[in-house]
């Protein structure tokens, strides 16, 4: 119950390096008492020489060093500590010198009651505190009752349920004080179908709380003066939780608050991309509407649908979706492919597809870029040309091996395969032609007179001698003739002198694909740049006979000027005749150099023209029509001067055709 503690040697000087301690030990529900009556240690900063050291457990509760002498003379206490715990550690040390001889302590301890009541106890009672000597009991008033950790006082706050669509809850004993050490339950618990909304007023210190859980949701805790929070709770359940805790700090007059059953809402859509009927701001429980899609969605298997909100906040019928329109994988075009935007083949409304040609043989001819978009229709569409699919159309005039010509098919060189893609082979009648497009040919009215069979037409042949070429001749099969009307049908056509309007058009069965070997030529524009003037360069081909009178099989060409129709005039024809008799006219035009010419066999064949407008594409200028003699000048019909006629014939048949479809 009490003792007394010296230093080593005391009252000598204590020796160097020497650590000891002392634990203190009183009976349960006492406290220490602990005080110096004798202090002299070598004094230090913070004591890290020499020192001793008060400990309860692990909290220091002094440390001293140095000589001390009593504030109070009539007193012999230098220092003095109390402990409300019934152990204490006291520890002497020094280090390797006291060259001052310090004589170091002395100090006494003595038991002394604990009153547990006292207000800094941390584990007083909750409200009647009974001390005695080495203990205390709590006690309750009189409709309390003592919790199980004999300290508390509670009332009988749980197991309350509520089930109106409203009513109010209030804290135990409201408006008077609540008690301390409280855990109150309470419940919520509406039909399905309704959430419970709870309007909170909240006056509370910080050391009680209250918090809310709907099973899913968890809403607090909350303490203070106002609540924290929103003004009202809103939970996603027919069930309510309410905890309310208070412990034993502080009493005030709690707390009172207001339910209600709010009906589950249901989201807006019932399913993605659609439209509800009736249209409401907010949907409720047992609500009925019509859904239909939005533009560029539908409903398999029927047209809409009807949904009610249920109980749980979800709508009925839900296997109904509203999905994409799809349009299908978009029809294919000739000499075409389809590109998705997408990289794959998505199908569905406002998918994007482009139509590109097989370059560099077709190309686009259509308004727009070839672009289309899935509708809401299910059908792609175009800007400019709607659902009207666009049509590749080949590219005319660019060889695909460049002409190239340096000296001087009469006088001419062999062409290379490419050279001249458009021409055209005409077997029976002997005689040439020039593709203008993959289903028609342009060649001279007299190669197809007195015809009394279909022509034989070949394409895509430079040599039609060699074994490989003969193999790979496209055959032209005509499908109808149309002779320039003006053209003057003669009784003995090799007598005719009269070569006006020497133009006619042939529409093949079925179109020509394309190729590195094929592929047509242009017509003249209608600017005035396309005329044939003077010093006009051009190219001739053919398999017509040349100088050395021998049968032709390998293509062969010559580049000749436009020259004055006098040079034309001026030749005297073989055998010898009146060349007055021949007639020249304004649709003919005059071409040559005296020594490249083209000649029978020829006729029908291109006048090819450099394009003004691009030096890489070509033109047909003129057609072989006649001469006065080989080698010198030909005349070629203008074609220039028929290209409305060309373009209208081609145009109405076109449109003949698709009526009849």
């Amino acid at each position: 119950m009490y003792g007394e503690i010296l230093s080593p040697n005391y009252p000598q000087g204590y020796p160097n390096d020497v650590k000891e301690s002392w634990e203190i030990s009183v009976p349960p529900g006492y406290g220490i008492r602990l005080y110096f009556t004798h202090l002299d240690i070598e004094p230090s900063q913070d004591c890290e020489y020499d020192s001793v050291k008060i400990l309860s457990g692990d909290q220091v509760e002094g440390l001293l060093c140095g000589r001390k002498r009593s504030k109070d003379p009539g007193s012999p206490i230098l220092e003095e500590f109390y402990v409300p715990y019934n152990t204490l550690t006291v520890t002497f040390q020094s280090d390797f010198s006291n060259e001052e001889r310090f004589t170091g302590f002395s100090a006494y301890y003595v038991a002394v009651d604990v009153n547990e009541c006292m207000d800094f106890m941390e584990d007083a009672c909750s409200h009647y505190c009974n001390n005695y000597i080495g203990g205390y009991f709590c006690s309750c008033p009189p409709e309390y009752f003592l919790h199980e950790n004999q300290k508390t006082c509670g009332v009988n706050c749980s197991g309350n349920v509520f089930t109106e669509l409203s009513g109010e809850i209030s804290s135990p004993n409201y408006p008077n004080l609540y008690p301390e050490s409280l855990i109150c339950e309470y419940r919520v618990v509406l039909e399905p179908g309704y959430r419970v909304i709870s309007l909170t007023g909240v006056p509370l210190p910080c050391s009680p709380l209250i918090s809310f859980t709907d099973g899913k949701q968890h809403f607090g805790p909350y303490c203070g003066n106002k609540f924290p929070g929103p003004p009202e709770i809103k939970t996603r359940s027919n069930i309510l939780d309410i905890i309310f805790q208070t412990d034993k700090t502080a009493q005030k007059k709690g707390w009172k608050m207001r339910y209600f059953g709010d009906p589950i809402p249901c989201p807006q859509s019932v399913t993605p991309n659609s439209i509800l009927d009736p249209l409401k701001d907010n949907y409720i429980f047992k609500d009925y509407v019509k859904v239909t899609c939005v533009k560029g969605y539908e409903v398999v298997t029927v047209t809409a649908f009807h949904s009610s909100c249920q109980s749980n906040g979800e709508w009925s019928n839900l296997h109904h979706k509203c999905v994409p329109v799809d349009c299908g994988l978009p029809d294919t075009i000739d000499n075409g492919r389809v590109t998705y935007r997408s990289g794959f083949e998505e199908t569905q409304y406002e998918a994007i597809i482009h139509y590109d040609c097989e370059e560099p043989y077709y190309t686009l001819q259509t308004r727009g870029d070839g672009v289309y978009r899935c509708s809401a229709s299910g059908k792609w569409v175009s800007e400019e040309m709607g659902t009207e699919l666009p049509a590749c159309v080949p590219v005319c005039g660019i060889p695909s091996t460049p002409i190239q010509e340096q000296q001087r098919i009469f006088g001419g060189t062999r062409a290379k395969p490419g050279n001249f893609p458009w021409q055209v082979l005409f077997q029976n009648p002997r005689g040439g032609g020039v593709l203008i497009s993959d289903r028609w040919v342009l060649t001279a009215a007299h190669v197809l007179d007195d015809l009394n069979s279909k022509p034989v037409m070949y394409a895509g042949v430079t040599n039609i001698n060699q074994r490989s070429q003969k193999e790979e001749l496209i055959q032209l099969f005509e499908e109808e003739v149309f002779i320039h009307p003006k053209w003057a049908k003669v009784a003995n056509p090799d007598a005719r002198t009269n070569f006006d309007n020497d133009i006619a058009l042939l529409r093949l069965t079925a179109p020509v694909k394309m190729g590195p070997r094929i592929s047509p030529l242009c017509l003249p524009g209608s600017s005035p740049e396309y005329e044939l003037e003077k010093g006009r360069l051009g190219y001739i081909s053919g398999w017509g006979r040349t100088e050395d009178r021998n049968k032709v099989y390998h293509l062969m060409k010559a580049q000749i000027p436009v020259v004055d129709m006098a040079q034309c005039r001026s030749v005297k024809p073989i055998p010898p005749a009146d060349s007055t008799t021949f007639h020249f006219t304004d649709n003919m035009v005059c071409a040559g150099d005296g020594t490249k010419d083209s000649c029978s066999g020829d006729s029908g064949g291109a006048y090819a023209i450099k394009d003004p407008h691009n030096d890489r594409r070509y033109y047909v200028g003129g057609l072989v029509s006649w001469g006065p003699r080989c080698g010198t000048y030909g005349l070629y019909t203008r074609v220039g001067r028929y290209r409305n006629w060309i373009m209208e014939t081609m145009s109405q048949y076109e449109e003949a055709e698709g009526s009849h479809q």
